[in-house]
């Protein structure tokens, strides 16, 4: 499949002009811009090249990182199944971002604590 970098472009630019400020926490699931990437990278969709994304760490008011999720059901030591609201994602550990909080478009829900704990203490044993 052919990747639209020159699509992705004129969106990302938007973004970094964005004045809106965005207050998100750890544990909030979010809409994230987060374009067209590079190989295996995981992608966005749709308009805003955007997916859900787990806030893992929030380092200041700007600068977070985040953990993709896809709807897909995925298994393995790479994957944890997260079931939030009634609706079951995979959040994909290790696609580990950092991002700009101007990627951030709109909140989704928050995951439980223990869910919470439980994928900080397996992202920490990758590293």
């Amino acid at each position: 499949m052919q990747k639209d970098f020159k699509k992705w472009h004129p969106i990302k630019e938007l973004l970094e002009n964005k004045e809106k400020v965005v207050y998100f926490h750890e544990r909030e699931i979010w809409w994230c811009s987060l374009g067209v990437n590079v190989g295996f990278e995981e992608d966005g969709k749709n308009e805003y090249f955007e997916r859900p994304a787990l806030v893992l760490k929030k380092f200041n008011n700007n600068l977070l990182w985040i953990l993709p999720l896809t709807s897909t059901e995925k298994f393995g030591k790479y994957y944890f199944q997260v079931d939030s609201e009634g609706r079951k994602s995979s959040v994909i550990l290790s696609q580990l971002k950092a991002i700009s909080n101007k990627r951030l478009l709109r909140k989704m829900r928050m995951i439980s604590e223990s869910d919470f704990n439980e994928i900080k203490k397996r992202v920490k044993s990758f590293l």
